[in-house]
C-alpha cells in the first residue's frame, strides 16, 4: 500500500492503531477543486478478535464548509481482524479550495460485544504544503 516517501499520521484507541497518509491526485484547473487519495491502516493490537463496522468521517476545507461521510462498513466490506491483524483502507475525495482536514472514527465492536469509536488521525489536506514537500521547499 504506502510507498517510503510518505509520512504516516497515527492515532491509537484501546490498542487499535491507525496509520493513515494521503496525496493530492489531480487539481481541477477550471474549478478550485483538488482529488485527493487517502489510506488508512488499521492494525488490531488488543488481545481479541474485533469488526470494523462503520466510518463516520468529516472533512472541513479552508472554506470552513462541512461534508460529512458515515457509511457501514470500507466500500461494503465488515472486516474481522483477530489480534495482530490489520486492514487497509484506500479511498479518494474531492475538496472545494487546497485545503482541508479530515478527521473522525471508524466503530469497531469487540468479540465481546463492546462498541469502540477508534479515533481517526487528524488527516491534513494541503496541496500547496504537498508541493513544497515532493520539492524539498518549506514554508
Amino acid at each position: 500500500m504506502a510507498d517510503e516517501n510518505f509520512d504516516f499520521v497515527t492515532a491509537e484507541t484501546d490498542n487499535i492503531m491507525v496509520s493513515a497518509y494521503q496525496e493530492p491526485l489531480e487539481k481541477q484547473e477550471n474549478q478550485a477543486r483538488t482529488l485527493w487519495a487517502y489510506c488508512l491502516r488499521i492494525e488490531n493490537n488488543s488481545n481479541e478478535k474485533i469488526r470494523l463496522m462503520r466510518k463516520d468521517f468529516c472533512i472541513t476545507d479552508n472554506h470552513g464548509h462541512n461534508h460529512y461521510e458515515q457509511s457501514l462498513g470500507f466500500h461494503g466490506e465488515l472486516p474481522d481482524l483477530e489480534a495482530g491483524e490489520c486492514f487497509e483502507f484506500e479511498d479518494t475525495i474531492t475538496i472545494d479550495g487546497d485545503a482541508a482536514v479530515l478527521y473522525g472514527f471508524c466503530r469497531a465492536e469487540s468479540e465481546s460485544g463492546q462498541e469502540i469509536a477508534v479515533k481517526l488521525p487528524l488527516i491534513q489536506l494541503n496541496s500547496n504544503q504537498y508541493k513544497a514537500l515532493q520539492t524539498g521547499v518549506c514554508h
